[in-house]
């Protein structure tokens, strides 16, 4: 395993460019396929680029937020605790790269970029404590955990399909979560996940020291209250813990009074209360605002090249490419095919359009219209477009700048690990899949 880990470094290392190189790499490739496959002009390429480069914007910021409250959430002093009370007992590499995949894996099934950040938080905090950790391989076990995402509580299709008035209701319905998120496939699968993935990302640690890379000693600050020893009015209400909690709990109420009036599970639900819970175990505004500071630094990448693949997906959407793509793998599927085929497209896309809800909005219309005419389940026709996005955003360089941002390693450094941890993946999914397809229900 750590030769062929070494073999995909090297690889890596040699030819993966920055993130947004590779952005506007895929954008020079989908002129040129649409070109070539859908007749499409230069001209009429360039116009679906600039007309949806701002199209996402909304959802944009949509998955700004999720990723700055995961953030939060992450660097609050509460959590913080919790990871370093786990960190003290741990003293060997492959024990810290199994701590790094189970908080990643969880914390991203609770909420997408709460995970995202917390995994990487807690790999960080590993990397600097225990001695002989190979620091990539930890950062890069941390993320793996972000493969469950999209069959957690903050799932774009799975949370999108549930709420009522959704784009789709008068073809599909409503499709509860217990027939998604909840269903025993998916809980098998991810119960399975929890307890493999983290053994496989410790059998990739490199045995030879020579080839380990430890982090620097520098401690991880916590989010402070800075102390100031006379207070302005103005300052007094920056340091309050009643505005500060108060806030906290008005929202968190809501949450409360939102799920007893029967409210569904959406990700702007799932947002609010992931970051009222953040306002309130800060205590104070000023707190809070530090941490959301230092999260706007960790998103910014993200932030400047969503656009970048909103244009991408413009072009397969404008061009025609996409529809067609998608109803290549529709004609040869059955009814009990679909959803492994739908996976296989969805992962392939993803590779595209990072973007589990964009990528739906062209791609699910497809899928859902075929499984209906050939009998197909729904929700696993659904799902497996949802988890063929998580699959590949193994190696999907615009998820990965969270990590990178906040480690300081550069993508090169992760890239070779995380091929290995797609193609285990892939086994686990498309199994899963095929099971869950063949099964009908």
């Amino acid at each position: 395993m750590n030769s062929i880990a070494n073999f995909f470094t090297r690889v890596v290392n040699r030819y993966m460019p920055d993130p947004l190189v590779v952005a506007i790499l895929l954008t020079a490739l989908t002129v040129l396929i649409a070109m070539l496959t859908q007749g499409t002009g230069i001209v009429d390429a360039t116009r679906y680029w600039g007309e949806g480069f701002w199209n996402l914007l909304s959802f944009t910021m949509q998955m700004t937020v999720i990723l700055l409250a995961g953030y939060i959430l992450a660097r609050t002093p509460a959590v913080d605790k919790l990871m370093d009370l786990v960190v003290m007992g741990i003293h060997t590499p492959r024990a810290a790269i199994i701590v790094a995949t189970l908080f990643g894996g969880v914390g991203s099934w609770l909420n997408w970029g709460f995970g995202l950040v917390l995994g990487t938080l807690i790999a960080q905090k590993l990397g600097r404590k225990v001695a002989g950790l190979h620091y990539p391989l930890v950062i890069a076990a941390g993320y793996s955990g972000f493969a469950v995402y999209g069959v957690g509580l903050s799932g774009s299709v799975p949370l999108l399909i549930n709420t009522p008035g959704h784009f789709l209701e008068g073809a599909i319905g409503l499709v509860p979560l217990s027939e998604t998120i909840f269903s025993p496939y998916l809980i098998a699968m991810n119960l399975f996940l929890l307890v493999t993935l983290p053994l496989f990302n410790a059998m990739l640690h490199p045995k030879n020291p020579a080839e380990i890379i430890e982090a620097h000693p520098a401690p991880v600050l916590p989010i402070a209250e800075p102390e100031i020893r006379e207070l302005t009015f103005a300052e007094r209400l920056n340091h309050s813990r009643v505005v500060g909690v108060g806030m906290g709990l008005f929202g968190l109420f809501y949450v409360g009074l939102y799920l007893y009036e029967g409210g569904s599970v959406t990700l702007n639900f799932v947002n609010l209360l992931f970051l009222f819970l953040g306002i309130t175990l800060f205590v104070t505004p000023s707190r809070f605002l530090a941490a959301l500071n230092d999260g706007v630094k960790v998103v910014g990448g993200i932030i400047i090249q969503y656009p970048f693949y909103a244009g991408i997906l413009a072009i397969l959407a404008g061009s025609g490419l996409i529809v067609t793509f998608s109803n290549w793998f529709v004609s040869i599927s059955s009814a009990e095919t679909l959803p492994i085929w739908s996976f296989f497209s969805a992962g392939l896309v993803n590779l595209f359009v990072p973007s589990g809800g964009g990528q739906w909005v062209i791609q699910g219309p497809v899928m859902m219209d075929a499984a209906q005419k050939l009998a197909a389940s729904i929700p696993a026709t659904a799902l497996a477009v949802q988890i063929g996005d998580q699959w590949t955003n193994m190696v999907q360089p615009f998820w990965l700048l969270p990590a990178l941002a906040i480690s300081g390693l550069k993508l090169k450094h992760l890239m070779g690990y995380m091929v290995l941890v797609l193609f285990y993946l892939g086994i686990v999914f498309a199994g899963t899949i095929a099971i869950w397809g063949f099964m009908g229900v």
